[in-house]
């Protein structure tokens, strides 16, 4: 029996299979660097994507910066 994790990803209700990663969150939504990601308002390095497991209902922002003025 396989199970899904339920997560927002900027604010968008998203279904993964369980066990999920920060990683696959970012796969999924095919992000090209750079950007910064932080889980439940929490910083995470990128070197820690792959290590950081998701839990249901987690929050997680993508951000990618703005240039120009």
């Amino acid at each position: 029996m396989s199970a899904n994790l339920t997560v927002l990803i900027n604010g968008q209700t998203t279904t993964l299979p369980a066990p999920a990663t920060l990683a696959d969150a970012v796969a999924l939504l095919q992000l090209k660097p750079p950007f910064a990601a932080a889980i439940n308002l929490q910083f995470v390095p990128n070197t820690q994507y792959h290590h950081t497991l998701l839990q249901n209902a987690d929050q997680i922002d993508l951000i990618a910066p703005v240039t120009g003025g």
